[in-house]
């Protein structure tokens, strides 16, 4: 397409830097989008990404960042700061780093124009900006904006400029960026499974995993965790598709031959689609009884579409009086163990499947905090009990962090028992 391309060095193109621009992603006033849009298109082509960068607009700032960036990668992508107002300064500081100059382009200008006349509306001579590009380089086109993109090449390294309003910046980028850099992957392919657990620490899955997560492995496993949830990526590169695929699948199966039930799904599954899943095929039946996690087992539960096959009660049962005349809990036997107790969470569950006439009960009790703990019962203890026919489980717990964290890491707890007995 372009004849310095051939000095373009293939190797250094297998990697991607990402610069997002703006003062509004700073101050948290706007949540990026674009950099995971992008690093997820760009390893589906086999191009993974090995740095993001987030600056604001100011033009020796951008310039700096793009300097780091294009010395991490072969591809640089800038999103951000191609708009027509005093604060949209991507393309100067393209200039600068480009060590170039704004050029006007007579055919961008008569297109933006065009843009304008076509809604009846009047240009604002603000808008001229956006007709300028650095010289040497070459304008993207934007078919939903009024901002044009910019493609350059410099000292071996290809850097594009995108828009910063997501729907302008992906259509360019599947237009014009995509087909290019589909090219220089060729050879490439990335692939990733996601194995989610549950059970254990994120130190401990390490362990048992030992060189299994050694960098520079291929496949490359990568964990990330929240809320409990450990999340482990398999990430194998190879010349073709059919042998990342086989590569994947066997790090798949030897992590789940050394994890065991830790595991309890892939991609996206959530405990709460993993437990639906199983008392609908063994077609069994629960409610919950809930203290401290006020129906969040019960939301995790029914946020699933089809959850009324097998859900059918749910008590928030916080106070000694409604565990009481609701689940009828004995005074006494709160009054001797106390609401936060081995006993009560027993009995709520046990209550709660007599109440419901369900397969499988469930009842949780605690103290979610940031007070009522003690030394005895601190706060983060939470006991959770599972009742069957076969049976009923109970478990303590002392869960770290703040109130959500604790009540929600209580309510996957009570999932992932679930999960083992069924």
């Amino acid at each position: 397409m372009f004849a310095a391309e051939a000095q373009i060095k293939i190797r250094s193109m297998k990697k991607a830097s990402i610069v997002s621009i703006g003062n509004e992603l700073l101050s948290g006033q706007t949540i990026s989008t674009n950099a995971s849009y992008l690093s997820e298109r760009l390893l589906s082509i086999g191009i993974p990404v090995i740095s993001s960068y987030t600056i604001g607009d100011d033009i020796d700032s951008i310039v700096r960042v793009l300097n780091l960036a294009s010395s991490d990668a072969g591809i640089v992508l800038a999103t951000g700061g191609l708009g027509p107002t005093d604060d949209d300064l991507t393309r100067q500081a393209f200039v600068k780093f480009l060590d170039s100059e704004l050029q006007l382009q007579k055919e961008l200008l008569d297109k933006i124009q065009k843009r304008f006349a076509n809604r009846n509306l009047q240009m604002s001579a603000k808008n001229k900006i956006q007709a300028y590009i650095p010289a040497g380089t070459m304008a993207l086109e934007n078919n939903l904006g009024t901002a044009p993109g910019i493609r350059a090449e410099h000292k071996g390294k290809l850097l594009f400029a995108l828009p910063g309003v997501p729907l302008e910046m992906k259509q360019m980028f599947e237009e014009s960026v995509l087909p290019e850099l589909q090219r220089f992957a060729g050879g490439q392919v990335v692939i990733i499974r996601k194995l989610k657990c549950f059970g254990t620490g994120e130190s401990n899955i390490a362990e048992l995993l030992g060189d299994l997560m050694q960098r520079g492995r291929n496949p490359l496993i990568n964990c990330t965790a929240g809320h409990g949830i450990i999340t482990l990526h398999i990430v194998a590169t190879a010349e073709d598709k059919d042998k990342a695929q086989q590569m994947v699948e066997k790090d798949e199966k030897l992590l789940r031959d050394i994890l065991g039930e830790f595991v309890f799904g892939t991609e996206g599954q959530t405990l709460a689609e993993v437990v639906g899943e199983k008392l609908a095929q063994q077609n069994k039946t629960i409610a919950v009884a809930e203290s401290c996690t006020g129906g969040t087992l019960a939301k995790l539960l029914t946020d699933i579409p089809g959850a009324s096959r097998y859900f059918t009660y749910g008590w928030i049962a916080y106070s000694n009086d409604a565990k009481i005349s609701e689940l009828g809990i004995l005074f006494e036997l709160i009054e001797k163990y106390g609401a936060v107790s081995e006993q009560v969470a027993k009995a709520m569950a046990k209550q709660a499947r007599k109440k419901a006439d369900t397969s499988i009960a469930i009842g949780i009790t605690g103290i979610a905090g940031p007070t009522g703990g003690t030394e005895q019962k601190p706060v983060g203890l939470v006991y959770i009990s599972v009742d069957t026919s076969g049976g009923c489980e109970t478990k303590r717990f002392i869960f770290p962090q703040d109130r959500d964290s604790i009540r929600l890491r209580a309510a996957q707890s009570a999932l992932n028992m679930l999960r083992l007995r069924l």
